[in-house]
């Protein structure tokens, strides 16, 4: 069974950064593209950032220049670099497979807040 562990959230105020990882387990990892979502209270969860096996890189429009998605396949973790961080931006931030047909159960996720 896949296990999805994020890591490296906080409490940072608005404008600092933060550096998020996601550990899968297996090959889970190697054959999936793989996003970071977030959820906020009361809110949907959205897909912010992704990438595919080869390194090709898209963002949600609210985060471009600004989160930079990255992964290690030898050490099967995806990372999250987020700047500028913005106080709308509290979430739990989740990683997952980008394609619903290959996800994962969602992991525990890691609390971003931002203050003002």
């Amino acid at each position: 069974q896949v296990q999805l562990v994020e890591s490296g959230g906080g409490l940072v105020q608005a404008g600092g950064s933060l550096r998020l990882s996601c550990q899968a387990s297996g090959t889970f990892f190697s054959f999936n593209a793989m996003g970071w979502y977030r959820q906020a209270p009361g809110k949907q969860r959205e897909l912010v950032a992704d990438i595919t096996t080869g390194g090709s890189t898209n963002y949600a429009d609210s985060v471009k220049g600004r989160f930079t998605i990255s992964r290690d396949n030898a050490k099967n973790t995806v990372y999250l670099q987020l700047n500028s961080l913005k106080p709308e931006e509290t979430a739990v931030y989740y990683c997952n497979a980008v394609y619903i047909d290959r996800r994962a159960g969602w992991g525990q996720g890691t609390q971003v807040t931002v203050s003002s």
